[in-house]
């Protein structure tokens, strides 16, 4: 499955793996978990991993804007992981469409990555709580 989630901290924190081509299905199983911890913990912080991510097919673009616009303000940070020029950009690119601090990092910089979602408050990670999807 092109997207993998795994829950940290408790549900706060949201690792989101995606790989190849995201299509309109993939988004009918993200959006009911990505929800739920909304409804649970309220704003959550996104690790988002983009190793081996082709982009989305028309529908599942159509999808991701639709996400976009109904969670605006339901995430606190959003640290996108990449390792390719296009990948780059879209950090700059998504900025418009939420609330969120975004912060991109090269692959090799995960750690990082990571250390940054976790200050201001996220608290210490108790690793990954329940895989998802």
């Amino acid at each position: 499955m092109p997207i993998r989630l795994n829950e940290e901290d408790g549900g706060k924190l949201l690792n989101v793996h995606v790989s190849g081509k995201l299509t309109s299905a993939d988004y009918e199983h993200f959006v009911p978990e990505f929800e739920r911890l909304v409804a649970q913990h309220g704003k959550l912080r996104i690790l988002f991993d983009m190793t081996g991510f082709h982009g989305w097919e028309a529908g599942a673009l159509w999808e991701d804007i639709k996400f976009d616009i109904k969670h605006f303000a339901d995430i606190e940070r959003i640290a996108m992981v990449g390792e390719t020029k296009w990948q780059h950009g879209m950090a700059t690119f998504c900025k418009p469409f939420t609330k969120a601090k975004i912060q991109y990092f090269e692959h090799d910089a995960a750690t990082e990555a990571r250390s940054w979602l976790e200050e201001g408050g996220l608290g210490k990670s108790r690793g990954a709580a329940a895989g998802i999807v």
